[in-house]
């Protein structure tokens, strides 16, 4: 397999610029770079629209809780 050499690097990018130009090459980087610093913030801030699970005092969550609650519930009925 070869191996990509700064030579041929180098000609790439020429060809990139003589293709795009360097005004869409510059803005399409800073897009670029504008993304990864957006995902680096959300991926390193907890998430401000779904807070945490509410515990009850037992400590299990609440949904999970309600549904045992029902099961329960429910047993007892048939019984």
């Amino acid at each position: 397999m070869a191996m990509i050499g700064w030579r041929e690097l180098l000609i790439l990018l020429v060809i990139v610029l003589l293709i795009f130009g360097t005004k869409r090459l510059t803005s399409g980087m800073r897009e670029l770079g504008k993304g990864i610093r957006e995902f680096k913030k959300g991926v390193q801030e907890p998430d401000a629209e779904s807070p945490p699970p509410q515990l009850r005092n037992d400590g299990r969550e609440d949904a999970a809780a309600a549904e045992q609650d029902r099961q329960r519930d429910a047993s007892r009925q048939d019984s």
